[in-house]
């Protein structure tokens, strides 16, 4: 047997992948669920922390900046097996797919704050004073004026943070989660083969050059145009 055999039958055998390809397809199935649970969350967390900061309370804006730096400090990882393996020390158990959202979701809501506050920021004065001088009150010209421009303007960022952020689900396989990544090592372990690896490979490339293309799209349509 050649190399070339060997590395063909190694990373791209076609009994193995009949074997194991719905264990590959019940991990995407896993990582779909888990990905749109951390978006929904992140995203919605992240911009009610952005909207409590722009209150002006100074107390609560240290908080909230120090809650945000910290999350964006600490590696997904190290958050996941915090929340996994900490927690029940507190009489708190959450099983490996629901420490991974937690985790995942409060490093987006960590960073979609700062882009959303970015957004809040770069709405000009003037936008404040016109919607004053109709007789607007603060949070009527702040939920109705300023915010839907903060949003418009910070969709590329966004939508970039995201992407990024779902392809970590991939890191909720060290705490036993089947998703495609989990799904593909247990497949390894018991076949002795890395085709698993190299269909979990193929799985990543069709979930998610489908979120890029559209996150570009996305970005072309609804960006700020000045």
């Amino acid at each position: 047997m050649t190399n070339l055999d060997r590395f063909l039958d190694n990373f791209f055998n076609a009994r193995i992948a009949a074997q194991w390809a719905p264990k590959i397809l019940d991990g995407m199935g896993v990582t779909v669920l888990l990905a749109a649970a951390v978006i929904v969350a992140g995203l919605a967390f992240g911009l009610g922390l952005a909207v409590l900061r722009a209150m002006g309370i100074r107390p609560l804006n240290w908080l909230i900046i120090f809650i945000v730096d910290l999350f964006r400090a600490l590696p997904p990882l190290v958050v996941i097996v915090l929340l996994f393996f900490g927690l029940p020390a507190l009489d708190i158990q959450l099983d490996g797919f629901w420490a991974a959202w937690l985790a995942l979701s409060l490093i987006l809501a960590a960073f979609s704050e700062e882009i959303f506050w970015a957004g809040i920021t770069s709405v000009p004065k003037g936008q404040w004073e016109a919607a004053r001088s109709m007789g607007l009150g603060f949070l009527v010209t702040f939920f109705l004026v300023i915010l839907p421009q903060a949003i418009r303007m910070v969709v590329p960022p966004l939508v970039n943070r995201t992407i990024a952020i779902t392809k970590g689900t991939a890191l909720a396989s060290v705490v036993a989660v089947p998703e495609i990544l989990g799904a593909a090592q247990s497949a390894v372990s018991h076949s002795f083969n890395a085709t698993p690896l190299t269909m979990a490979a193929a799985a990543y490339l069709a979930l998610f050059i489908p979120v890029v293309i559209a996150g570009r799209w996305v970005e072309t349509r609804f960006a700020w145009k000045r």
